[in-house]
């Protein structure tokens, strides 16, 4: 296996749906795989060793699951369906474990399975330039750039330091799609460098700070990069929108989740949010479109909101 080729197979992971909802439980199997090989050399992994910390991973940065018991066995999908050509899955003694097997959690921790990457793929990641590469393929294909530093920091990758190893030798296949130019400035004139939920407007002398043009639709999820999918968001609530914490209704008002919990004065503002309408764009300029408001929804909102009333 060449290095081109391993990107290649990461970029062409099947990607799985539960429902109508985006499953990116195998990108980061292999980041936290990643992680852990980055720290001891080594990606060998029990179930048992996996299923709590991967499991978070997918709770935290995928879509919500409505069952406490399926949330905490979220690891069992990729463990059992990651590609071959990357993944060897074996039982405890030592038998192959197939992509048909179950993926159930009692049925892995009953035979003990127990995964590694191939000795290829290892080989190849033993270089840092190839680890940083594969690594941003997958964070760049699947998640935003918010989300991408919260991954890393969540598996122990130094994002920085993985962009400074791979920077000379990213190949072609690693590198994102580019976005369009003057895209950030529309969007923050649209809503006059205010963050459309909360008002803020801050500015250092003539200069914005901490206003930025979100993606409503991920752009890494196909999004467009149009003032339709896009919002001017405070650096605080464009955290909160990607992760799920803030989301939209069909009549373009604020829903906050109900897993959101805070304690202070100030976390309880988010609280607050709930139900107020959005920051309507300038005039001749449009609002954010239904259909990218239900993706999010559908996506990455976790969960019911405060506003019952206002489902989508």
């Amino acid at each position: 296996m060449t290095r081109d080729e391993l990107l290649a197979l990461l970029a062409g992971l099947r990607r799985a749906r539960v429902g109508q909802a985006r499953a990116p439980h195998k990108p980061l199997l292999l980041l936290w795989l990643f992680g852990q090989f980055a720290a001891t050399g080594n990606s060998s992994a029990s179930y048992q060793q996996a299923e709590e910390p991967v499991s978070q991973l997918i709770n935290d940065f995928g879509p919500p699951v409505a069952s406490p018991a399926a949330a905490r066995q979220r690891a069992a999908m990729p463990f059992v369906h990651l590609e071959r050509e990357l993944w060897d899955l074996r039982d405890a003694a030592g038998r192959a474990v197939g992509p048909e097997a179950p993926e159930r959690r009692s049925w892995l921790l009953e035979r003990g399975a127990m995964g590694r990457l191939r000795p290829p793929v290892e080989q190849l990641l033993a270089d840092p330039g190839t680890l940083a590469a594969a690594a941003r393929l997958l964070l760049d294909e699947h998640f935003t750039p918010i989300l991408a530093e919260l991954i890393c920091a969540a598996v122990d990758l130094d994002i920085a330091a993985l962009d400074l190893a791979g920077s000379e030798e990213t190949g072609r296949a690693a590198r994102p799609r580019q976005r369009r130019r003057g895209f950030t400035e529309e969007v923050l004139r649209a809503y006059a460098y205010q963050c459309a939920m909360c008002g803020f407007d801050g500015a250092l002398g003539r200069h914005p700070v901490g206003i930025e043009a979100a993606h409503v639709r991920w752009y890494s999820q196909e999004g467009p990069d149009e003032v339709t999918n896009a919002l001017a968001l405070c650096a605080l609530h464009h955290a909160l929108f990607d992760l799920g914490v803030l989301g939209i209704t069909e009549d373009r008002r604020i829903c906050v989740s109900g897993l959101y919990v805070a304690r202070s004065e100030a976390g309880r503002a988010v609280d607050a949010l709930a139900g107020k309408p959005l920051l309507i764009p300038r005039p001749r300029q449009p609002p954010v479109d239904i259909i990218h408001i239900s993706w999010h929804h559908l996506q990455v909102f976790k969960g019911q909101h405060a506003e019952a009333d206002a489902v989508i």
